[in-house]
Parts: structure tokens; C-alpha cells; sequence
């Protein structure tokens, strides 16, 4: 793998324009997209993740799309094996792996070197039997208790991230509240968007609209008969857990509207602040528009150049 090319990754926050700057990447670099958004890992979960339709690809092949059942729970170990293995084969062919999302613990397992401590599901099922009978706040003042640091990073309601900082605290014996050191596991280049909030706000605002009017309601109706409800990581995406308070009845459609593009915002910045800290990010502005994409890919692939040929003088 020492002459495999540079593996290029383009991050941000949602909106921020990653999906047409790597179709303008991949077509000028011979590249295939392999998907780091942890919600586009879910079929039928198109509208609500601005997914890019088949037809909107332009023919350049995606990976690590629509693998999972709504009900299903998606895995950072699984996506790490299976997307590493994408970018070999990507290589392989002769061609350049363009990975693209804002998800950034998902983006870091594949990037970095990211070991998993390994799993008991006697534990876990006794931990997740605890948080049914005692609630998710025992959980987590019991982490608070042996590892303030991660406790403070897990909401208080969060059972599956409660119950893996326990069971690698239990496995291990050593607490888990920071990340590894940030260090390749391959050589790779990250490209991230950057969009003042004045105008990245507005920008979410109209998504949310669009994604109202192409069918959101819809589409969550027709997820929910699938087990949306059912699944621990789906129900709780943007977009689709206040759609489902809406079809409870809890809120109204301008009501849902306005909920959703306020957690939008609010995810917007933690994905910011989650790359900002990585010194080894370059970040270019994002296109402020659709006619925008070509300098906002002129300057990406100015990177991309000055990468390859560091690359060859190792």
C-alpha cells in the first residue's frame, strides 16, 4: 500500500456544499465516493439526509450507501472495516477514493489509527437491562463516577454511548474520554468547508424547506412502517425525530419546520468545532453557490497536487 495514492477526504458542516464539491473532485481525479454520513448508511433515508439520488451521481460510483434497515444499529468498527476495504479496492482499480460526510467519529476510525476495544454481549445486554430498569441517568452518573471526561461528553440520555463507555471501562480497565493522538493510518489529505454562519443558516433554513416540501412527512411514514421506531440511531437523527413528533401530534407542520432547522444549526456547529481542533485539516471556503463549485474545486485540487507530491518525495 506504500504507492497507493493520497486518500482524499472532504469534510464539514451539513450544508456546507461536500456533496457537489466531491462530484466536481471525483470526475476531475478519476475518483469513486465512498460515504462517511452515518445517516446515509440507512435505506429509505433520502430526503431527510440530502442524500445524492442515482441519478444525481453522475456516474461515479458511491460506497457504503443504503446497507442498513432502519431498525438496525450502525456500527463504527463494522464502517471502519468495510469502507477501508472500499478504498483498497478503489486503489486497486486505479482510481482515487474520495471520502465524503460530516459524521466526525466515523471519519476519524477510517482516516486514523483507531483501534476498537473488543465487545462481551453478556455485559452489554446487562448494562442495557439496567438502563430499562433503572434509566439511562444511573448509567450515567455511574461514568461520571470513573470518567468524568467522557461523562461530560455523552448526554445523560443516551443509552447506547452509556453503555459502551461502561463496557470498555469494565473490559479494559482504562477509561476512553479522549482519542487517539491524530495520526494517519494512510497516507490521506482532509479538506474541510468552511461558511460563516450568516450565511450557512440561511442556507439550512431553505434546505429544510425543500426537504418539507419534497415529501419529509412521506417519507418518514413510510420508514416508520420499515421499524423506525424501532431502531436505537435512526429515530434519533435530525429530521426524522421531530417528524415523528409531528406525526404524534406534539407538532404542527410549521412547528416541525422550525424545530428541525434549529437542531440543524445546532449540528452544523458541533460538526465545525469537531474539525476545528485537527491541525492537520485545510480548510477552503465553501461554494457560496452552485456556480461556485468549480473555484471552490480549483482549490481543493491545488491541495490535492501539493499532497501527491509530498507523497512522492517520502
Amino acid at each position: 500500500m506504500d504507492d497507493a495514492p493520497v486518500v482524499i477526504a472532504v469534510v464539514g458542516a451539513t450544508a456546507t456544499g461536500k456533496s457537489a464539491l466531491s462530484l466536481a473532485l471525483a470526475a476531475e481525479l478519476d475518483g469513486e465516493v465512498v460515504n462517511a454520513d452515518s445517516m446515509q448508511f440507512y435505506r429509505g433515508m433520502d430526503i431527510g439526509t440530502a442524500k445524492l439520488g442515482a441519478d444525481e451521481r453522475r456516474g461515479i460510483p458511491h460506497h457504503q450507501l443504503d446497507l442498513l434497515d432502519v431498525h438496525e444499529d450502525a456500527s463504527v468498527a463494522r464502517f471502519q472495516a468495510e469502507a477501508r476495504a472500499d478504498i483498497a479496492a478503489i486503489h486497486a482499480r486505479g482510481r482515487r477514493a474520495i471520502v465524503v460526510g460530516g459524521s466526525g467519529l466515523y471519519l476519524r476510525a477510517l482516516l486514523d489509527r483507531f483501534e476498537f476495544p473488543g465487545t462481551d454481549p453478556e455485559l452489554r445486554a446487562a448494562l442495557e437491562a439496567r438502563a430499562d430498569a433503572e434509566g439511562p441517568g444511573a448509567l450515567h452518573r455511574e461514568l461520571v463516577a470513573v470518567d468524568p471526561a467522557a461523562a461530560a461528553k455523552i448526554p445523560p440520555q443516551n443509552v447506547k454511548r452509556l453503555v459502551r463507555a461502561l463496557e470498555i471501562i469494565a473490559l479494559t480497565g482504562s477509561t476512553q474520554s479522549s482519542l487517539p493522538r491524530h495520526e494517519y493510518a494512510a497516507p490521506a489529505l482532509t479538506i474541510a468547508l468552511d461558511l460563516p454562519y450568516e450565511l450557512l443558516d440561511p442556507r439550512i433554513d431553505a434546505r429544510v424547506d425543500a426537504m418539507w416540501d419534497a415529501g419529509l412527512v412521506g417519507e418518514v411514514t413510510a420508514l416508520e412502517a420499515r421499524g423506525l421506531r424501532d431502531g436505537v440511531t435512526a429515530r434519533r437523527a435530525v429530521g426524522y425525530a421531530e417528524t415523528l413528533r409531528h406525526l404524534d401530534g406534539e407538532l404542527d407542520a410549521a412547528g416541525t419546520r422550525a424545530l428541525i432547522a434549529r437542531h440543524t444549526r445546532r449540528l452544523a456547529r458541533k460538526q465545525a468545532q469537531w474539525f476545528r481542533p485537527d491541525p492537520r485539516v485545510r480548510w477552503i471556503d465553501a461554494p457560496r453557490d452552485h456556480g461556485d463549485v468549480a473555484r471552490a474545486a480549483a482549490d481543493a485540487s491545488s491541495l490535492v497536487r501539493a499532497a501527491d507530491a509530498e507523497r512522492r518525495t517520502r
